[in-house]
């Protein structure tokens, strides 16, 4: 897949890299795969978390601006997003790692149950979203200020 072709990888590769399974070389998941490994680090972390949450940051911005370039122009006419494909992607990365902590740590059926639950509604979402975006259907906020994004 060259990323002129696909600038938007499908909800299987997101997720895919979110569990450390790199299978395409494509610069947002690349982006996945770090901010899930970011996310887990969270978990487990009892030290400040400033460091964590600039990395995170930057990610998301890395995986913006690159779709930036490569997505085509929504029509005049599209319905504005609330959120970028990197903040998506990002919580994408956290669920996968919640749902996959669910199974590993002795969580209830219900508590496993929710956070698969979760996951699976967020990446349809992320589908829906890729596809109208895609399409021209979608716009998304230019988020690009580093004063409105940058963690304090």
């Amino acid at each position: 897949m060259s990323a002129s072709e696909d600038p938007l990888p499908s909800k299987e590769l997101i997720l895919e890299s979110c569990a450390g399974q790199h299978s395409v070389a494509h610069p947002v998941l690349w982006a996945a795969g770090e901010l899930a490994q970011a996310h887990r680090t969270l978990r487990v972390s009892t030290g400040p978390r400033g460091e964590i949450a600039i990395r995170r940051a930057g990610l998301i911005r890395h995986i913006d601006r690159w779709l930036a370039t490569e997505l085509p122009t929504a029509h005049g006419g599209a319905h504005m997003h609330t959120e970028s494909i990197g903040a998506v992607v990002d919580r994408l990365a956290r669920y996968s790692v919640l749902a996959r902590a669910a199974l590993s740590e002795g969580a209830t059926e219900p508590e496993r149950h929710r956070a698969w639950h979760r996951l699976s509604e967020l990446a349809l979402g992320y589908r829906d979203l890729a596809f109208e975006v895609a399409a021209g259907l979608r716009r998304l906020p230019d988020l690009g200020d580093p004063e409105l994004t940058e963690p304090r």
